[in-house]
């Protein structure tokens, strides 16, 4: 199977959807509620946790295929 996206990209795009996502969805759901913005914190929080959920299982399946093509 041919890689679709180098190395260091997909090491950049796994750190954001594990750790940068997360903690930017985590920060702006507290500092919402302690603005008074709760609705709109609560939304922006959950569409950022949902693009991090997305980016990380495509990357999960991107790296499953890419890694059974290389045993053979």
């Amino acid at each position: 199977m041919k890689q679709i996206i180098p190395d260091k990209l997909y090491d950049v795009l796994k750190w954001i959807a594990i750790i940068v996502t997360p903690a930017i969805s985590t920060f702006i759901a507290v500092i919402s509620k302690i603005w008074g913005w709760a609705d709109l914190g609560s939304m922006i929080a959950q569409t950022i946790t949902a693009v991090g959920v997305l980016l990380g299982s495509l990357l999960c399946l991107s790296s499953v295929g890419y890694n059974a093509s290389n045993k053979s």
